[in-house]
């Protein structure tokens, strides 16, 4: 997926789409992709270091953003929410993550020109 703006301006990052680019919705789109079928509330939850509250609330963020559909049902006489990917919502997450990857590419492309010695340049860090 190659374009003339990737080309023209390849540390923009466009791919870079802002509601997963937060560390609660990254951890729970990370943790569902791993899993296919879907998580349980309570595991979600365990995976990802969250409340209760937090948890519910990047759901609904993701769920309105269209990457995450959620069931509700019983088990168990128990109330239970399942959350899984939508297949546009696995897609555009596979489309960050080769965002991520590009951005990791380079910089460590970068890394590896830079001169080694101190005050190359005549610049210094801040």
């Amino acid at each position: 997926m190659s374009s003339k703006k990737e080309n023209s301006a390849p540390f923009a990052y466009e791919g870079l789409e802002r509601v997963i680019h937060e560390r609660a919705r990254l951890s729970i789109l990370s943790s569902l992709a791993a899993h296919p079928q879907g998580l349980v509330f309570n595991d979600l939850k365990s995976m990802c270091a969250l409340t209760d509250g937090n948890l519910s609330r990047q759901i609904q963020l993701l769920q309105e953003a269209g990457f995450v559909e959620v069931w509700k049902g019983t088990k168990n006489n128990r109330p239970q929410t399942l959350c899984r990917l939508t297949e546009d919502g696995r897609a555009r997450f596979l489309e960050y993550i080769n965002e991520l990857e590009q951005v990791v590419s380079n910089a460590l492309r970068t890394e590896a020109r830079k001169p080694r010695a101190a005050g190359a340049g005549g610049l210094s860090p801040a």
